[in-house]
């Protein structure tokens, strides 16, 4: 048996053992199994030094991208410079730490439509707002504003912009209005959290929000009303899960659209009254 999992805390939202799965059954990988464990940073160095052979890696959510940097035999550039790896691979009896959050978001953005933008303002600094500055950075975008509550929290993906070479401007929630004329915004707020903001964003032309359930978002919503894009969470999630399968199967001909319609169904069945 080849085993992979997903660690984070908390864990059980997480769709990743769906689209995991699905992939290895089209695949006709039945010797693999892929779960999920419940694991915050403090118990991360025991899990990791506890797996044995048979494991081919991990797919990793908050709060440990950046934790298990330390823990690794090797980074990927990529991983370096966004400051968070959400992918293990084990080869070679090492640990291999890699990103494939920005292969996803760049994925998501063009299987969109989405034209690589002019300029882009992106709604909070946290982890995925740094793997979204390489993603742009991927895209031909080499300037970028970043929109939070407090400036002095913004630091790491300062130091982010820094490593991948883009301008960062950061600016306060107060300011928003002033950073709007752009191709694209971003929203990696959490799911409510850019509600209050629906009106002032509702006519820019293209919008991804990093949500995926519940969806779509009152953002989401009211952006698409005025006539923009807008991509959700789902496909970025979709995607970086596709590159994580190629890199701990070594397979290419991963079964995008059956793991697609597997994560699609399980978000339909937790919409679902009584589940």
């Amino acid at each position: 048996m080849t085993r992979a999992a997903v660690l984070g805390s908390p864990i059980a939202h997480s769709l990743s053992p769906h689209l995991h799965r699905a992939a290895y059954e089209a695949l006709g990988l039945y010797d693999w199994k892929y779960e999920s464990f419940e694991c915050d940073e403090a118990a991360l160095p025991g899990l990791l030094g506890g797996l044995g052979p048979g494991w081919a890696g991990l797919s990793l959510t908050m709060p440990l991208k950046r934790a298990v940097l330390p823990l690794l035999d090797t980074v990927s550039d990529l991983a370096v410079e966004v400051g968070g790896a959400n992918t293990v691979i084990f080869s070679e009896g090492g640990r291999h730490g890699d990103n494939t959050d920005v292969y996803g978001i760049v994925q998501a953005l063009t299987e969109a439509g989405i034209r690589p933008p002019r300029g882009a303002t992106i709604l909070g600094g946290g982890a995925t707002a740094a793997s979204t500055l390489a993603a742009l950075r991927e895209l031909g975008l080499s300037r970028a504003t970043l929109v939070v509550r407090d400036p002095a929290r913004a630091g790491e993906t300062a130091m982010v912009a820094e490593r991948l070479g883009t301008t960062l401007s950061v600016r306060t929630f107060e300011e928003l209005e002033s950073v709007l004329d752009v191709d694209l915004v971003v929203s990696t707020l959490p799911s409510g959290a850019a509600d209050g903001f629906a009106g002032q964003l509702a006519g820019v032309p293209a919008l991804f929000d990093v949500v995926y359930a519940p969806w779509p978002t009152r953002l989401a919503s009211a952006v698409e009303a005025a006539g923009g894009t807008v991509v959700g969470g789902f496909p970025m999630l979709l995607h970086q899960a596709v590159r994580q399968v190629e890199m701990m199967t070594g397979r290419t001909d991963v079964p995008v659209e059956a793991m697609r319609a597997a994560g699609k169904a399980e978000i339909v069945r937790r919409a679902a009254p009584g589940s």
